[in-house]
């Protein structure tokens, strides 16, 4: 260790709330919904859970028991966490992608953060009363589009926010934005929860009940269960939901006790997550939509599986079918609990980057937590200008990066670290008998159910690398470069660094 890292958490309610806020993030909200609308609803579901117990849970296990290992080895960032378990020198440059996916995935995410905070001023102010469907979309297109200084202005305070709020550390910053954060990201979820479900057909405009939204979700539809795509897209939700293969459950476990329970710790945070996916992230847009619009309508809106058009540019106008004050309120709660589900993720992705500067440069948190906020500042701009951009580094960084991280971390622990010794990391210290079964699990369903995922992916990897490229894009692909290459150099400068202490 080259220096005395003294982070550490205030209580265990804000560890796990901390932990949830990283996990519930954009993607509970608007890629879920989307994903199930476009996987067949109830068809969704069933694999999808399947992934949670086979994938999300083994990941989380192995994440957490790898990051507080690291802690009480010194490390709270993945470079070194897994130089310390792998027998190469190597390993350590794997490592390098937690922070690289950390810093990758935050350039652009805290730009989506800024357009829930305008997207909910506009919302107060009643901007979008009075304006159709095809109106609120064309505002959306025109807001990220360059048509107005607001958007940046707002991704710039984001990002100062951000950056304010690591550098008071983790019980001073990101424990207090969570226990802020997630009580009221909770409240706004259930009162739309509650308004989508109870709708009646006829009222305020609706054509359809709530329930009937419910009823696609939660009825499986058998005939397509077993395509492949259903279970590919699945497994993909269970990486954007879990925040797995990101660095940032590494970081956060490395500053629990060497003897607290992470087995009871990891559920709980991942049964949390799956509460407000599941139940809450579905019961809003869902219902409302297909009140208003109908299942097959909804269903076409949704393609591409983002929910970016449905969340921005159609739920907006669906509001304002209530009325001025309760389309005001209902735009607050729905594009704030986004800013809260945004927020408490990209303050995860920051705190691995603070840690890996504090631990093995001896910068201050304060210094450290700049360092980050210019980081994204500047990688950010080319998503800001460019929706090529934006794509290139969510495929790469958001996507790709995630399944080879989890997969090369799932082989450290299991493989070389030794499912033995890593079993028992898993299980020291905790109150709930870990069911023996994930010991096989995470050995070997875990490693072949990533493997599959991204063989099934080398096409289209290999389409996007080999199709015709803009200027955008190649600017982007050489700025995630230059971030892997830099972080690498200084994880080259603080190996050489702790070899002459």
């Amino acid at each position: 260790m080259d220096t005395e890292n003294k982070e550490a958490w205030g209580s265990r309610i804000g560890l796990v709330l901390a932990m949830a806020g990283n996990a519930v993030g954009l993607g509970n909200f608007l890629r879920f919904p989307a994903q199930a609308m476009q996987n067949g609803g109830g068809a969704f579901i069933i694999p999808y859970l399947v992934c949670f117990v086979l994938m999300g849970l083994p990941l989380l296990y192995v994440e957490w028991a790898m990051g507080r290992f690291g802690g009480k080895n010194g490390s709270h960032s993945t470079p070194f966490m897994f130089g310390s378990m792998g027998r190469s020198f190597l390993w350590k440059y794997v490592g390098v992608m937690g922070l690289f996916i950390s810093v990758g995935i935050c350039s652009y995410y805290t730009y989506i953060e800024a357009w829930t905070i305008s997207w909910a001023y506009h919302s107060a102010m009643g901007h979008f009363m009075g304006m159709s469907q095809e109106q609120v979309a064309a505002f959306f297109s025109t807001f990220i589009g360059l048509g107005t200084p607001e958007p940046v202005l707002i991704w710039i305070a984001c990002v100062a926010l951000n950056t304010w709020i690591l550098s008071r550390g983790l019980q001073g910053g990101v424990e207090v934005a969570a226990k802020i954060g997630m009580p009221l990201l909770l409240l706004f979820g259930i009162v739309l929860a509650v308004r989508g479900a109870t709708m009646s057909a006829g009222h305020h405009g609706a054509l359809y009940s709530g329930v009937l939204g419910l009823n696609y979700l939660w009825t499986p539809n058998f005939t397509s269960i077993w395509d492949p795509v259903v279970w590919r897209n699945a497994a993909g939700q269970i990486f954007f939901t879990l925040s797995l293969g990101m660095g940032s459950i590494h970081c956060y476990a490395s500053y629990v006790k060497s003897k607290d329970d992470i087995a009871l710790n990891a559920m709980s945070a991942g049964w949390m997550n799956e509460f407000v996916e599941v139940v809450l992230g579905s019961a809003i847009i869902i219902p409302i939509a297909v009140g208003y619009l109908g299942v097959d309508k909804v269903v076409e809106m949704t393609k591409g599986g983002s929910g970016f058009g449905i969340g921005f540019m159609t739920l907006p106008y669906l509001f304002t079918q209530w009325g001025p004050l309760l389309s005001a309120l209902s735009g607050i709660m729905w594009f704030g609990l986004l800013f809260f589900a945004g927020i408490t993720s990209s303050l995860a992705m920051g705190t691995p980057v603070m840690a890996f500067l504090e631990d093995h440069f001896g910068w201050k948190r304060r210094s450290g937590a700049l360092a980050f906020g210019l980081a994204v500042l500047a990688l950010g701009v080319p998503s800001v200008l460019s929706q090529e951009a934006f794509n290139e580094f969510d495929y790469w960084a958001g996507t790709i990066a995630l399944v080879v991280f989890s997969l090369a971390e799932i082989i450290l622990f299991a493989w070389v670290f030794g499912m033995e010794k890593g079993w028992k990391e898993i299980t020291d210290g905790s109150d709930m008998k870990v069911p023996v079964a994930f010991k096989y699990i995470i050995k070997y369903v875990t490693p072949v159910f990533l493997l599959v995922v991204f063989v099934g992916s080398m096409p289209e990897i290999w389409a996007t690398l080999t199709k015709k490229i803009t200027t955008h894009v190649a600017v982007a692909r050489l700025l995630m470069v230059s971030l892997f290459g830099g972080i690498t150099w200084l994880v080259y400068l603080a190996n050489k660094r702790r070899a002459t202490l």
